[in-house]
C-alpha cells in the first residue's frame, strides 16, 4: 500500500496530541492505529490481531521473571550488599563515593535491568553517605542518575528483550545480551574517569577503607548477588538453558539469596513484590500489545521504507546517517520513556541502518545508549525526576549535577556508533 498522507498523519499526529493530553502511551498507541486502521478501510479485527499476535511470543515470558528477580533483590538488600563489595574495589580512593556508586550501579544494572530500579535502590543508600562526607547534593544526585543509565546496557537487562522482539524475532536475544556487555563496561570506566578528574578538581574526600576482617564477609555476601547475571549468561553460553529459562532461574535464585541466606525481608513480603512486579508487567505487556498494532501500521503504509529513502536521500554518507539517527534519538528520548520508544523506533529505524552496513546488535546497543541518555535528559527524563525527588533538590539543580556526565556518555555512544567491534567483538567470539 502506497503511503496515504491523511493516514499518516491521524497515526503520527493523533499520537502526539493523545500524549499531550496525557493519555497513558498504551492507549494512545492503541487509539491512533486504530483510527489510521479505519480511515484506510482495514477490518478491525485485523488490529485486535496485531495486539494479541505481539503478545504470542515465547521469548516474552523472560520479562516476567525478570522484573520479579528485579523486585525482589532491590527489596531484599542486595543493594546495599553491592555497595559494599563496591567500596572493596575503590572505596578508599578520592572521590570514592563517586566512584563507588557507578562501580555498585554496574553491579545492579546487572541485576534489575532497570534505571529507575537502580536509581532507587543505589540511590537511597548512596545519597545519604555522600552527603554526610561533604559532596554537593547536585553532584551527588548527577553520578547516581548517570550510572543509573550505564547500567541499563549490563546484561541481562529486559530492554534487551524488548529490543530482540521488536526487531521481528531475526535477532538473538543472548546475542544483544552479550553485545551490551563491553560498551556496558566501557562507559562504567568513562564515568569513573570523570569521577577521578572531578575529584581532583574539587578536592572531593578519600573514602574509609574496609577493615581487612570485614573484608572477606563483605566479598561473600555481594558475591551472591553478583551470581544472578553470571548464572544467566553462563547459563545461556552454554546452552544449559535459553534466555527465557535463564530469567525462570534468576527469579528462582533471587528468592532464595533473599529470602534463605540474606533475610532481611520477611517471606510475608512476596506477596507485595509480586504485586508491584504485575503492575509493571501489565504496563510493559500493553505497551508491546500496542506497539505491535502500531508497527503493522506502519509497515502497511510503507513508513519505514519512506524514512530510509528519506534519509539517505540527505546523504548517502554513513557517517552522516549514523549521526543523524542518533540525534532524533536523544530528541525523542528527552520526551519519552525507554521501552515505548524501543517499540517505536526499531522498526522505523532498523532498515535506515542496516542499509548503511550497521549489524543490529550494534544497532540495539546504540539505540539503548540513547534512550538511556535521554532517560536523565529534561523535560520528561524519569530518572533524573526520581534521583531530584531522592535529593531533595529541584529538577534543575539536578540537572547542574548531571552536565559534567553528557560527556562520557556521548563520547562512549560515538564509540559504539562508529566503532563496531566495541558491540560485536563479544557475540561474534561466542558465535551469534
Amino acid at each position: 500500500m502506497s503511503i496515504d498522507p491523511v493516514a499518516v498523519s491521524i497515526l503520527f499526529g493523533g499520537f502526539v496530541v493523545l500524549l499531550l493530553l496525557r493519555v497513558p502511551i498504551a492507549l494512545a498507541l492503541a487509539a491512533s492505529s486504530v483510527s489510521a486502521a479505519l480511515w484506510l478501510g482495514l477490518p478491525l479485527p485485523v488490529i485486535g490481531q496485531k495486539l494479541i499476535q505481539a503478545l504470542n511470543s515465547f521469548p516474552l515470558l523472560a520479562i516476567p521473571f525478570f522484573i520479579l528477580a528485579g523486585e525482589v533483590m532491590s527489596s531484599g538488600g542486595v543493594a546495599r550488599r553491592l555497595i559494599d563489595l563496591a567500596n572493596v574495589i575503590v572505596g578508599h580512593f578520592r572521590g570514592g563515593l563517586a566512584m563507588l556508586n557507578v562501580v555498585a550501579s554496574t553491579f545492579f544494572g546487572g541485576i534489575s535491568g532497570s534505571a529507575v530500579a537502580d536509581t532507587s535502590s543505589v540511590g537511597s543508600v548512596m545519597l545519604p553517605m555522600m552527603r554526610k562526607q561533604g559532596y554537593p547534593t547536585h553532584y551527588s544526585v548527577g553520578v547516581t542518575v548517570s550510572s543509573a543509565a550505564q547500567g541499563v546496557l549490563i546484561p541481562p537487562s529486559h530492554n534487551m528483550i524488548i529490543f530482540a522482539l521488536a526487531a521481528g524475532g531475526g535477532v538473538s536475544i543472548g546475542g544483544v545480551f552479550m553485545a551490551g556487555l563491553l560498551p556496558g563496561i566501557a562507559v562504567g570506566v568513562l564515568l569513573l574517569i570523570i569521577c577521578a578528574l572531578l575529584a581532583q578538581r574539587h578536592g572531593h574526600p578519600k573514602g574509609e577503607r574496609i577493615s581487612a576482617a570485614e573484608v572477606p564477609r563483605v566479598i561473600w555476601q555481594g558475591s551472591l548477588g553478583l551470581l544472578t547475571p553470571i548464572i544467566v549468561i553462563g547459563g545461556i553460553l552454554s546452552g544449559v538453558f535459553t534466555a527465557t529459562e535463564s530469567a525462570a532461574v534468576a527469579c528462582v535464585w533471587a528468592i532464595v539469596i533473599t529470602f534463605g541466606v540474606y533475610r532481611e525481608v520477611p517471606l510475608r513480603a512476596l506477596p507485595g513484590m509480586l504485586r508491584r512486579s504485575m503492575s509493571t508487567l501489565s504496563t510493559v505487556l500493553f505497551l508491546i500489545a500496542a506497539a505491535g498494532a502500531y508497527g503493522y501500521l506502519l509497515t502497511v503504509m510503507g513508513v519505514p521504507e519512506a524514512l530510509t529513502r528519506a534519509i539517505l536521500s540527505v546523504s548517502d554518507n554513513t557517517a552522516v546517517v549514523l549521526l543523524l539517527c542518533n540525534v532524533l534519538l536523544l530528541a525523542l528520548g528527552a520526551v519519552m520513556d525507554m521501552a515505548p520508544l524501543i517499540l517505536i523506533t526499531t522498526p522505523i529505524l532498523l532498515p535506515v541502518v542496516t542499509s548503511v552496513g550497521m549489524d543490529p546488535m550494534q544497532f540495539g546497543v546504540m539505540l539503548i545508549l540513547n534512550l538511556a541518555i535521554g532517560l536523565i535528559t529534561p523535560p520528561v527524563g524519569s530518572v533524573l525526576f526520581v534521583g531530584s525527588a531522592l535529593g531533595g533538590i529541584r529538577v534543575e539543580r539536578a540537572v547542574k549535577g548531571v552536565l559534567p556526565f553528557y560527556v562520557p556518555l556521548l563520547i562512549a555512544l560515538l564509540l559504539i556508533t562508529f566503532v563496531p567491534q566495541i558491540s560485536l567483538f563479544v557475540p561474534r567470539m561466542l558465535g551469534f
